[in-house]
């Protein structure tokens, strides 16, 4: 374990004062108080993570963690068959939903409706036919596609007060991997508030909750921010009480292995097809890593100029967006909120 001394020195305060930092910090001594780096890595949600918490003792939090992963998993995992998000878009409507599910669809009601439509986890039936995700890959035209997307619209679901699912249609498929991964940050993120950590950087499949800072080496947490057009960071940002998610077609497609054109994971909910444009990444700052992560995935979607339009009118959120020009050439876009955050 890496670890930080700290004296704790008496001065002329007063034995009042000493003796209140001697009950609050208990095991402090003249000698040092040491910081543990404690750390805990793993595979989990189809990707990779680490927890990093520090603290004066050495914790291993690797079973509250893996129950973290296990209940997200159980609510809305479509790659597990008796998750209740498998059983919902199998047709059943008699599962009752667990908190964090009605969590997950108030906050995708609530993106829903501010991106116009652009995030829309209705989008499982389409996602399958695409080949993204468990179900069926099917082989697609535009006559197929409109078809289609009679399965697709927030609008058509809605959680009813009994804490269960109505759908307009029965072949609607919910697809939550847009937000899930976001709100099993933000689940850890409390599971180490309660734990009492004041000091910790969750990070799953490159997004990532930051709480104070890295008291162990006297800096705040450095995160680096991917170029995605060549495997390298782009820039680095400090970033403290606050999550950070991104998106980019870069990181999942499909090729066709007869005709070799390729198919990037992001679909477009307003027309069914997949979303070759020219936003190469999108990076998002904000207070939960939920939101980040949907919004994320609402500008990949949504055409370039409307996301800067979004981005430029609102104050909850900041963004860090790479782009291609009407020449190719890279460009980028960036909140005056996100340029502070830069490390030089």
């Amino acid at each position: 374990m890496d670890w930080l001394k700290y004296s704790c020195h008496s001065g002329a305060g007063g034995n009042l004062l000493i003796l209140l930092i001697v009950f609050l910090l208990g095991s402090c001594t003249p000698e040092e108080l040491k910081i543990y780096k404690n750390q805990n890595v793993g595979g989990a949600l189809g990707t990779s993570y680490s927890v990093i918490y520090l603290a004066s003792e050495e914790l291993d939090y690797q079973k509250e963690i893996d129950s973290v992963f296990a209940v997200v998993n159980k609510s809305m995992s479509t790659y597990i068959p008796d998750s209740d998000i498998s059983k919902i878009n199998r047709g059943d409507s008699t599962v009752v939903v667990d908190e964090m599910f009605q969590e997950v669809f108030e906050l995708s009601k609530e993106i829903y409706k501010k991106t116009n439509g652009y995030f829309d986890p209705t989008v499982g039936t389409l996602v399958n036919a695409w080949g993204f995700g468990p179900g069926k890959q099917i082989s697609l035209d535009s006559t197929r596609v409109d078809s289609l997307m009679q399965f697709v619209g927030f609008d058509k679901v809605r959680l009813t007060p009994e804490k269960t699912i109505s759908k307009k249609n029965l072949n609607i498929h919910f697809d939550f991997n847009a937000v899930a991964k976001g709100y099993a940050i933000d689940r850890l993120a409390i599971l180490m508030n309660k734990k009492g950590i004041l000091n910790y950087l969750i990070e799953v499949g490159g997004e990532v909750v930051a709480k104070g800072e890295n008291i162990a080496s006297k800096r705040a947490w450095g995160i680096a921010v991917q170029d995605p057009e060549v495997e390298s960071s782009k820039i680095s940002i400090h970033l403290k009480d606050r999550a950070m998610a991104s998106s980019g077609n870069y990181r999942k497609f499909r090729v066709d292995s007869i005709t070799g054109k390729k198919y990037v994971h992001t679909i477009n909910p307003k027309t069914g097809f997949t979303k070759n444009g020219n936003t190469l990444a999108v990076n998002i700052l904000a207070n939960t890593c939920a939101e980040a992560d949907a919004y994320a995935t609402a500008f990949m979607a949504m055409d370039l100029v409307d996301s800067i339009k979004f981005l430029t009118n609102q104050r909850t959120i900041d963004a860090y967006v790479i782009y291609l020009d009407e020449k190719g050439e890279t460009q980028e876009f960036m909140t005056t909120g996100f340029k502070k955050v830069i490390m030089e």
